[in-house]
């Protein structure tokens, strides 16, 4: 408790003193009102290729296809050609590099298991400046709300695996609350309770608080299933949290719990009428989960879950800002992953029940026969640079692939390097997609560094 109180006088402190002077952007040309700012975790153009195929066929366009303004972005890190989830984010929020697994500090800070061992200091976010000038905020994940990426928003340390010490950050008035989110959040909606019960509760908290009740407190209300969420009360604060642990992939979850459009509508609903305007972060977060463990098929379906909830987005916002006037929707990924797509594959056309698509063999597109490898076998369209499922003999060895196997729910498609076990495939290293719509949107083009786009948020919103 010593630790995060420190922790938290150090947030305050260093935030008050204006700690984010190396994130200083542009001069605010303009004032978009909102700002709804979409991260599809992992989401690189490969998996966006493919979810393309996969929902709608090559000729096809998602909601993302459809933003007026595009640029492409650099992911690296500060001490990494391959980023994490937390610098990367990190640089989305506060315009800074930091270390792979730090939290919106800057680039001294490093990981360590225990915070009083690394250097550095707090770095502003865009949720916390959004929150210095009245706004609304607000985060969606399907994650845990503790995970790296919605942490990102609002907490600062140098170990993103320090879940339970992210968490008291959100609890207004408690033991290590990040003081600059004034009264706190006005809607967390995600995943993780866990890391918000004692282990007298069936959590993970060795210190006996129960964070859900002291929120509660202090005036949230509290919903766990889809249900509970569409009975919240517009414009109460709202923590919403469905799961000890990360959401339910998009392919598997059951009615009870809420899609990602669902929360972000109910989170737009508890924002839409703040008088200054709100931000708003959602995240595909499993898009992530599933690459690392080389299944494609839920990669792909969070990526139409992730589309569709920009969409609703969209088209709830325009109801009352039918032009975005008053809004800017900036949609991008922290970073890629190894898949690729193999071999010269005939066209395939949308996923179906009777057509495996994008997830199914490689055909040759001109004889519709399975084109073979070295070995004379069959293989996937979808692959991965590295992860778990890689054949160490000859693959004629083994049985042939076919489409129904390889378009199962839980099949793992095959790698080229071998790193471990099942979810050790890697982030890769190339540059995502940024599409961007609204007031603002016109500051997004070209090739810019991530923690660019801290700035041209920042710019447009007025912050």
């Amino acid at each position: 408790m010593r630790k995060m109180a420190g922790l938290a006088l150090m947030i305050g402190t260093a935030l008050a003193a204006g700690c984010n002077s190396n994130n200083d952007s542009d001069t605010p040309e303009s004032g978009a009102k909102n700002v709804i700012f979409f991260l599809g975790d992992g989401m690189g153009l490969n998996t966006l290729t493919a979810a393309r195929i996969y929902g709608v066929g090559e000729e096809g366009s998602l909601t993302m296809d459809t933003l007026p303004e595009t640029a492409f972005i650099k992911t690296f890190s500060h001490d990494s050609q391959v980023t994490d989830s937390a610098p990367s984010m990190a640089a989305y929020m506060t315009g800074v590099k930091s270390n792979n697994g730090v939290i919106s500090m800057d680039g001294d800070a490093t990981y360590e298991s225990d915070c009083s061992k690394s250097a550095g200091k707090p770095v502003t976010t865009l949720l916390e400046l959004a929150k210095a000038d009245g706004r609304g905020t607000g985060v969606v994940t399907s994650t845990r709300v503790t995970h790296a990426t919605p942490a990102a928003t609002y907490a600062h340390i140098c170990n993103r695996d320090l879940e339970n010490d992210i968490a008291v950050q959100l609890v207004p008035g408690g033991v290590g609350y990040n003081g600059t989110l004034k009264e706190g959040l006005d809607v967390v909606l995600g995943g993780g309770s866990s890391f918000f019960l004692p282990l007298a509760d069936k959590g993970k908290r060795e210190d006996g608080r129960n964070l859900i009740s002291e929120m509660q407190a202090k005036g949230y209300q509290f919903a766990s299933n889809l249900d509970e969420l569409n009975k919240a009360e517009a414009g109460k604060p709202l923590l919403g949290l469905f799961g000890a642990s990360h959401m339910k992939y998009d392919l598997d979850r059951p009615a009870s719990e809420p899609s990602l459009a669902q929360m972000t509508l109910a989170a737009i609903k508890q924002l839409k009428d703040k008088e200054k305007g709100y931000f708003l972060m959602v995240e595909g977060g499993r898009i992530d989960h599933a690459l690392h463990d080389t299944n494609a098929k839920r990669a792909l379906q969070d990526t139409l879950a992730f589309d569709n909830a920009i969409k609703a987005a969209i088209d709830e916002v325009k109801k009352s800002d039918p032009e975005l006037k008053n809004t800017l929707i900036v949609v991008t990924a922290d970073h890629d992953h190894t898949l690729v797509l193999n071999g010269y594959a005939k066209r395939t056309g949308k996923t179906t029940a009777d057509n495996p698509g994008v997830l199914g063999l490689v055909r040759n597109y001109e004889t519709g026969e399975p084109s073979k490898d070295s070995d004379g076998m069959p293989y996937t369209i979808i692959g991965f640079g590295n992860g778990y499922n890689r054949v160490d003999d000859p693959r004629s060895n083994v049985a042939a692939l076919d489409d129904a196997t390889v378009s199962a729910n839980d099949y793992h498609q095959e790698v080229v390097v071998k790193v471990g076990e099942l979810g050790n495939e890697t982030h890769g290293g190339t540059d995502v997609f940024l599409g961007a719509i609204g007031l603002g949107a016109d500051s997004f083009h070209g090739s810019l560094d991530n923690t660019a786009v801290f700035g041209k948020v920042k710019a447009a919103a007025g912050l």
